[in-house]
């Protein structure tokens, strides 16, 4: 059996070899708890997530004393939005946030409606841009929170964090950024945030923790999530996830050692394989492939397809209609409808996300394969009318590769 192609790095990383490394010594040597001070193997884990504090701190351009550490971007985006709310809630009810945005942050900011919160869900374009003036507009003297992604999980879809920034901020609103699928991809700066999330599965870490950066000066307080100890400045009582972190810290500084080399390298693999695809399957649409977007990332319109149907039919690639938090929902995808599909071309689009593993020969056999299976006859294409010839049913399996 052929090895299955690993094509989803969107959805999840493999725990990247120099990571894990740095990581098992914390589940059999060093187990201590990093909150116990009175021995040296809790001064050891202690010391260990320090470290990574400050890997993580660096790759954002932040301090360490402005990381907290969480099980994951969900984790933090909740903390940052209902801290807020909570904190600052005697102040105003208006949130900001954007159509596109991941459910963590859309289904934080309804919880809050329950509250009495008020949230304002801007549009994007047909890229799926926001236009920083309607965020500007859309800001009241009610307006606690604007919370736009830097990186669209779906469509790779880069916004304008830094025009954001500057104009959310001059109006003394606060400003997160759920950065989780750009971290460790593109250079991402908390210089224009407030608050920022991110997830080291995301980035060749381990499963179960993320961080949420909080800035210091000027000070923004949040309150827990959860009531319990004093870890994490009282904002997370909770046992340190030491192993986790600590793989977090490693691959935040290999993540930063590589960034420039490796995004390069994505971006030529990633734009090989849509001309590879576009060169035989000229119907074929890219979605956000006019807008900065991230490197790895591919959102491909296969018009006149089942996206669900293609991936039964391509057993040799590990791909994903959308995003992995989605799966087993059959609604058409929300950041689809966003930019402007009809649910017949959201449910014909599949997301190729590229990695640090991914070879170009991988790249060809994937092109190879999903020209196949478009242009075999295996019932992917509807029939012309009868009678008519319709060149757009007339494929081939074999393509020329640049």
């Amino acid at each position: 059996m052929a090895r299955l192609i690993y094509l989803d790095y969107n959805a999840t990383t493999p725990v990247d070899p120099q990571v894990l490394a740095r990581m098992l010594p914390y589940f059999t040597e060093h187990y201590g708890n990093a909150s116990n001070k009175a021995h040296a193997f809790g001064w050891a884990a202690d010391e260990a997530v320090e470290q990574a504090r400050e890997e993580v701190a660096a790759l954002l351009g932040a301090e360490p004393g402005e990381i907290l550490f969480t099980s994951g971007a969900t984790e933090a985006i909740n903390t940052a939005i209902k801290g807020v709310a909570e904190v600052y809630g005697s102040k105003g009810n208006h949130l900001v946030t954007v159509a596109t945005e991941h459910k963590a942050v859309l289904n934080a900011c309804r919880a809050l409606e329950r509250r009495g919160f008020r949230t304002t869900v801007l549009p994007v374009d047909a890229e799926g841009r926001v236009d920083p003036d309607a965020v500007e507009a859309a800001l009241t003297d009610e307006t606690l929170l604007v919370a736009v992604m830097q990186a669209n999980n779906e469509t790779g879809t880069l916004q304008p964090i830094e025009e954001i920034g500057r104009r959310v901020r001059a109006r003394g609103v606060l400003f997160l950024t759920d950065a989780t699928q750009a971290v460790g991809k593109v250079p991402v700066s908390v210089e224009h945030v407030d608050l920022l999330a991110c997830s080291a599965h995301k980035f060749y870490g381990p499963k179960g923790v993320g961080a949420l950066y909080i800035r210091r000066r000027p000070r923004v307080r949040l309150v827990p999530l959860l009531d319990g100890g004093s870890q994490e400045n009282g904002l997370r009582g909770s046992t340190l996830n030491v192993p986790g972190i600590v793989g977090m810290g490693a691959a935040a500084a290999v993540a930063m050692n590589n960034l420039d080399e490796e995004r390069q390298r994505l971006r030529t693999l990633r734009d090989r394989l849509e001309a590879a695809l576009l060169a035989v399957l000229p119907d074929l649409r890219v979605n956000s492939g006019g807008t900065p977007r991230l490197p790895q990332t591919a959102s491909l319109t296969f018009p006149g397809l089942s996206a669900a149907h293609l991936m039964r039919t391509l057993r040799g690639l590990a791909l994903s209609a959308g995003s992995a938090c989605a799966t087993g929902n059959t609604n058409p995808s929300h950041v689809l409808k966003a930019l402007g599909h009809s649910n017949a071309d959201a449910a014909a689009t599949l997301r190729f996300s590229l990695g640090r593993f991914t070879t170009q020969a991988e790249v060809d056999e994937a092109a190879r394969q999903v020209v196949s299976a478009v242009e075999a006859p295996s019932g992917l294409r509807p029939s012309p009318p009868e009678g008519e010839n319709d060149s757009r049913f007339q494929g081939t399996s074999s393509i020329s590769l640049p």
